[in-house]
């Protein structure tokens, strides 16, 4: 679950004064949203969004008294317009970390960057969904999250793996939350067709299910 191997790399990157004309350009021919600037030793200064360069847009509809500025958009560098990078992502983060960063910082990337500040990837909201996504095996046929009540007895999660396991049941997630409405409930993503087996299963060795319903899992 490290940043790292769901990061997209190499990455298309600008120098300082690159101007902002052809840094669009970078951007429509690869296809991205968002464009690391680094120096010339490859340590990442900050970064330009397609929301910087449009910003940074003239009118398509320009006036003579806009002429002036018009001429100043084809000669801007993006260092006049790019963020200066504070948040960035270590090589070994993990998707937890991104996680966070993203929630914090309101950001649609985040460079990923080696031990010496040198670009070595970015990571984009979506990358972090699809990662989640393939690790949970969401989407996946016959995967399930099944909801049942802790019965208050020692370990657990324990019994519940040890039960899934003993009926070759897989699984990618198990999650014991806090109380809900005096109940605490244990998450688990399993990835079966047979739902009606494992429920009477999961009823032999204590545990109720409150989700899906009975009625579901039998049908």
């Amino acid at each position: 679950m490290f940043v790292s191997n769901f990061m997209s790399y190499p990455v298309r990157t600008v120098g300082p004064e690159t101007l902002v004309p052809e840094a669009r350009e970078i951007m429509t021919a690869a296809s991205c949203r968002h464009l690391p600037v680094v120096d010339d030793d490859d340590l990442l200064l900050g970064i330009i969004t397609d929301r910087d360069i449009r910003s940074a847009l003239p009118s398509m509809m320009i006036s003579g008294e806009e002429t002036e500025y018009l001429d100043s958009y084809t000669t801007l560098p993006v260092s006049l317009i790019m963020t200066e990078v504070l948040t960035r992502l270590a090589v070994e983060a993990t998707l937890d970390d991104a996680l966070i960063l993203f929630e914090e910082n309101k950001v649609g990337a985040l460079p990923v960057v080696d031990e010496d500040n040198r670009i070595v990837g970015i990571l984009a909201i979506n990358d972090l969904l699809k990662a989640y996504k393939e690790l949970f095996g969401l989407g996946v046929r016959g995967s399930s999250l099944i909801v049942v009540k802790d019965d208050g007895r020692p370990r657990p999660l324990t019994r519940l793996t040890e039960l899934l396991e003993a009926r070759e049941v897989p699984f990618t997630r198990l999650i014991r939350t806090g109380e809900e409405n005096g109940d605490t409930l244990i998450y688990i993503r399993i990835h079966t067709y047979k739902l009606s087996a494992l429920h009477h299963a999961l009823a032999e060795a204590g545990f109720e299910a409150v989700a899906p319903q009975t009625n579901i899992l039998n049908s």
